[in-house]
């Protein structure tokens, strides 16, 4: 005689509530524990962060302000951004409530800033992410004590997206505007720090500003990986001849970048990943580029030859903006 099947009686809800949080700590478990794909990257540890800072040492002549402190008072300990959820606010209210000069400019009022920057990000049909890009970054920047300015630079619609050129533009036009500032970051829209003391400004050598990202699981896929957020001095653009200009679509650009760093035999930096560690906002994935791999394999050769120095595009609108100086470029 067979047994009848005895049914169980499952709560579908709390078993799914279990698996949701098994997968969240599974997920966050690598940044948790400091566990990295590389450790053996010789990330700048917390404490030994303003050692590594470039920035002004004396006030001028007859400024009565004294210099800010080497890390603001106003630094939060802890992880300010948790999550990827960011409301976005109208632009009159982050301008309003953060004493945004026109331009995207601001320094700070009761001291002279010890880091100047010029903040540039490529852009194009993603007006959503720039809200909450800006909603986050203005405070985040303030916090430092930073003196900077946030330059977009938007690319029209005749040709696939170049980010890499889109940099070397916004390098360009922004000396026009910020002749004293020698610290330029080169920022995706869709990255915010997580932490106020991965500072916004530039090292000593070439800076990777994300050492652990949410998308990677907090890790790092390479050692090489130089995408998302770059700190570059003057000095060190110039010397690699900038970014190519000959990656149209997604992909290879950063690491045409890494390669040219590499050759010039710089150090590259990264921070404690406690500290730089970064969330992506929600995006659709871009298609690669057929052809990156090609054009990456040249890069080598064609650094010394395609760079800033074969730039060509036209400035077609150019505006300064409640909390940023827009570019439209053809390019």
């Amino acid at each position: 005689m067979v047994e009848p099947v005895k049914s169980l009686n499952t709560n579908v809800g709390k078993v799914w509530l279990m698996s949701g949080l098994l997968s969240l700590t599974l997920w966050q478990l690598p940044l948790l524990l400091g566990k990295y794909v590389d450790v053996t990257f010789p990330y700048i540890a917390q404490e030994d962060i303003v050692r590594e800072l470039v920035g002004v040492t004396a006030v001028d002549k007859g400024n009565k302000k004294d210099l800010c402190p080497a890390l603001s008072p106003h630094l939060q300990d802890s992880p300010h951004l948790m999550s990827n959820d960011i409301v976005a606010l109208a632009e009159e209210v982050v301008a309003r409530d953060n004493q945004v000069q026109p331009g995207g400019i601001w320094e700070p009022k009761d001291c002279k800033a010890r880091y100047r920057l010029v903040l540039i990000v490529p852009y194009r049909n993603r007006s959503d992410h720039l809200q909450q890009f800006l909603t986050y970054m203005h405070p985040f920047l303030q916090r430092q004590q930073l003196s900077y300015r946030i330059v977009v630079v938007e690319q029209s619609k005749e040709k696939s997206f170049n980010r890499a050129k889109l940099f070397n533009i916004g390098f360009v036009e922004s000396q026009k505007v910020a002749k004293e500032v020698e610290c330029f970051i080169f920022h995706d829209v869709d990255l915010l720090p997580r932490h106020d003391y991965n500072i916004y400004s530039c090292t000593h050598n070439p800076r990777h500003m994300y050492s652990a990202v949410d998308v990677f699981r907090y890790h790092l896929p390479y050692r090489e990986i130089m995408g998302g957020v770059m700190a570059l001095q003057r000095s060190h653009i110039v010397a690699m001849n900038g970014f190519s200009n000959r990656f149209y679509g997604w992909g290879a650009e950063d690491d045409d970048l890494a390669q040219r760093i590499h050759q010039l035999r710089f150090t590259l930096t990264r921070f404690d990943p406690a500290v730089a560690s970064y969330v992506t906002l929600s995006h659709q994935s871009e298609t690669p580029a057929p052809d990156r791999f090609t054009t990456l394999s040249q890069a080598k050769e064609n650094m010394k030859k395609d760079g800033l120095n074969s730039l060509n595009y036209e400035v077609k609108k150019q505006e300064e903006r409640s909390l940023y100086t827009w570019l439209l470029v053809s390019c």
